[in-house]
C-alpha cells in the first residue's frame, strides 16, 4: 500500500508552468489514505491561479491512480477566500475648519474633566464618575482626550482596537456600562504618541465627530460625554472648548497650594473660553491608615473647598487617598463598580450633577 510520502514523491514529479512543483511550492494539503482510497487537496495561491491549474489537478489524480493498491483518487482544487479588508483608520492630522462650536452627534452634554497639573488624580476620577453615573441609569460616554497620555483603556479594562468598516466612522467600545474612545485604544500599549499640536487638534476632532457616540443598548443618544482632558491649558482644552458645545468643566486639584496655583489657571482658562465651571473636587484629601485608623493631609486639607467657596463655584466633594481606588484602577475595574466606601464617595458627586439637571 502506497504512504504518504509515497503521494508526495510522485507529485513533485508534476512541475509547474513557471518552475517547481505542487509539494516543493507547499500547495499540496489534506493527504488521506484509507483502504486504497486517496484523496489530497491542491490550494493555489488565489483564485485566478486555481481556475488555470485544473490540467494540474487531472494529471496529479491521475499519477497517483498508477500507485500500487490505489483503487480511487479524488483531487481538489482550492484557493484561500478572498476577503475584502476594511479601509484603514488614519487618525491624527490637520483639523478641518468648521463654523463655530458643533454639537457632539448623539451626545446631549459634554462635561469635561480638567486639571491644572498632571498627578492629581484627574483619569481615576473621570473614569468612576462615568461608571458612577451610568450605575445610576445615566447614558455615559468617555472620551479619553489626553493624547500625550492616555490612561482610560488600563483603567476602564479595555483591550480592543475599535472598528472602522468605512475608515471614517469609528464604532467605540463599551465597558463597565460605558461607552469608551481613547487613542490609546488605536496604538500599543507602550507606543508613544510623537504628534505636534495640529495633530493633536485634529484627532480630537475626530474622536469627537467620527465616533459613533450611541449607548449600547438600542443606540439611544448619551445622556452626557464625559471627556478625560489632559493636565494644563493647552491645544487639546483649546480645541474642545472651540470646536464642541460643551455644557461645563469639573476642576480636579489635591489641596496643596502648588496644585492651587495651578488649578487657577485652569479655571481662568476656562473663563477665557466662556466654559462654564460646574464644581471643583478635592482628590487626596486625606489618607486613613489601614493599620490604625490615623487621619493624615498629606497633602494638606480643605484648600479646594475654600478655593470654591472663595469664586462661589459649587463643591462636589473630598475623596481620600486609597489604596484599593488605585489597585481598581490597575485591574481595569473603576472602584465606582463596586461597592463600599469610596463607591458610595463617587455616587454622591454623580448625585449632585444629577439633581443639579446637569448630566
Amino acid at each position: 500500500m502506497a504512504t504518504r510520502d509515497d503521494i508526495l514523491a510522485e507529485l513533485s514529479r508534476l512541475t509547474l508552468p513557471d518552475g517547481g512543483d505542487i509539494v516543493s511550492r507547499d500547495m499540496v494539503r489534506a493527504v488521506t489514505i484509507r483502504e486504497g482510497s486517496v484523496s489530497f487537496v491542491i490550494e493555489a495561491p488565489n483564485p485566478d491561479i486555481a481556475r488555470k491549474m485544473e490540467p494540474i489537478r487531472a494529471a496529479a489524480q491521475s499519477l497517483i491512480a498508477e500507485l500500487p493498491g490505489i483503487s480511487q483518487v479524488q483531487a481538489v482544487l482550492s484557493a484561500p477566500t478572498e476577503t475584502k479588508q476594511p479601509p484603514s483608520l488614519k487618525v491624527g492630522g490637520h483639523p478641518k475648519p468648521q463654523d463655530g462650536p458643533m454639537r457632539v452627534p448623539g451626545v446631549q452634554r459634554v462635561i469635561a474633566i480638567a486639571s491644572g497639573k498632571g498627578g492629581v488624580g484627574k483619569s481615576t476620577v473621570s473614569s468612576n464618575l462615568a461608571v458612577a453615573l451610568a450605575r445610576q441609569g445615566r447614558k455615559v460616554g468617555l472620551l479619553d482626550a489626553d493624547i500625550y497620555g492616555p490612561s482610560q483603556p488600563r483603567m476602564m479594562g479595555a483591550t480592543k482596537r475599535p472598528a472602522s468598516p468605512d475608515g471614517k466612522t469609528i464604532h467605540p467600545l463599551q465597558a463597565h456600562g460605558v461607552t469608551l474612545m481613547s487613542i490609546g485604544l488605536m496604538l500599543g500599549e507602550d507606543k508613544a504618541v510623537v504628534w505636534r499640536g495640529p495633530m493633536l487638534m485634529g484627532a480630537l476632532q475626530q474622536m469627537l465627530g467620527q465616533v459613533e457616540w450611541t449607548h449600547h443598548t438600542g443606540g439611544a443618544p448619551l445622556d452626557v460625554l464625559i471627556v478625560d482632558l489632559p493636565p494644563g491649558t493647552g491645544d487639546v482644552q483649546l480645541t474642545l472648548c472651540t470646536k464642541a458645545v460643551v455644557t461645563g468643566a469639573i476642576v480636579v486639584s489635591t489641596p496643596q497650594d502648588v496644585a492651587l496655583l495651578d488649578a487657577r489657571k485652569a479655571l481662568d482658562m476656562f473663563a477665557t473660553l466662556k466654559t462654564p465651571v460646574l464644581g471643583l473636587i478635592e482628590n487626596m484629601s486625606t489618607f486613613h491608615c489601614p493599620k490604625c485608623g490615623h487621619e493624615s493631609h498629606v497633602f494638606g486639607h480643605g484648600g479646594v473647598a475654600a478655593e470654591a467657596a472663595r469664586l462661589g463655584l459649587p463643591f462636589l466633594g473630598a475623596l481620600p487617598i486609597d489604596l484599593d481606588t488605585r489597585l481598581a484602577g490597575d485591574a481595569g475595574r473603576p472602584i465606582a463598580a463596586e461597592d463600599g466606601d469610596m463607591a458610595e464617595a463617587y455616587a454622591t458627586i454623580a448625585r449632585k450633577l444629577v439633581s443639579d439637571d446637569l448630566a
